[in-house]
């Protein structure tokens, strides 16, 4: 398939590796996340594991950004940096985004953490944005188009009321954190390229409680809700096989 790179069975097993350890530093911030904690705290958190587990961080550096997480609070959708002035309150939906790599592969992932006692509205936004992961997953079959993974997450989030981000989009992943193609969590089914066995994608559904407008803030990443609704958001990096999908980002 042009542009798509098809990975070996045992490039998929060096991908496992990565993505193990992207989800061993993402279970080691699960348990550090707690009211009163700063977003600074957690990639400290983030540096000390990653260390530990023998990686290499994704995101610091990349095109210049400053860290190697991305914590994204309440109405930030994606890109947050982590600040020492940001101190996780009561009710926030904190959303954490960790690449790494490990023998040059790369692994990615995402999760959406509740910060005490979120509202109900915010616990059925991130319970929304993971279940249509899941439903996008379900779709990494061979012989299935990319446009049904979009399809699944739209028709998931937009049934309950919510609103899916289109300024931003998965992507295949390999030896290059970004590799085609886009994975974009909208749009027709049965449309776009045929899955196919040793595709790799990081599938990562960004959805919104109000409307899917984008603002960027003056430091050039946040990316928030225009309307200041709540957003959450959800990633894993799925390898397509023969026998359906393996979700090298769940341990």
């Amino acid at each position: 398939m042009k542009g798509i790179d098809i990975k070996t069975p045992a490039q998929i097993a060096k991908l496992r590796e990565a993505n193990l350890i992207v989800s061993g530093v993402l279970d080691e911030l699960e348990a550090h996340t707690a009211i009163g904690i700063t977003t600074w705290d957690l990639e400290l958190v983030a540096r000390r594991r990653l260390k530990e587990l023998h990686g290499e961080p994704a995101f610091l550096g990349y095109r210049g950004y400053p860290a190697v997480l991305c914590t994204s609070v309440n109405n930030v959708i994606v890109h947050g940096i982590p600040r020492k002035d940001v101190v996780l309150k009561d009710g926030d939906l904190l959303s954490i985004d960790f690449g790494a790599f490990k023998d040059g592969w790369c692994g990615d992932s995402a999760r959406t953490l509740l910060v005490g006692n979120v509202s109900k509205e915010a616990r059925a936004l991130s319970d929304a944005t993971r279940e249509s992961l899941d439903k996008a997953i379900e779709q990494c079959m061979p012989g299935n188009r990319l446009g049904d993974i979009g399809w699944a997450v739209q028709n998931h989030v937009e049934k309950r009321g919510y609103s899916v981000v289109e300024q931003f989009a998965g992507h295949g992943i390999g030896r290059h954190m970004h590799e085609p193609p886009q994975v974009l969590n909208y749009g027709p089914a049965g449309r776009g390229p045929r899955l196919s066995a040793g595709m790799v994608l990081a599938i990562e559904p960004m959805v919104n409680a109000g409307g899917p407008d984008v603002v960027i803030e003056d430091d050039g990443w946040t990316a928030v809700t225009k309307d200041g609704s709540l957003s959450a958001h959800f990633e894993h990096s799925v390898a397509i096989t023969e026998n359906g999908p393996v979700v090298l980002s769940r341990a």
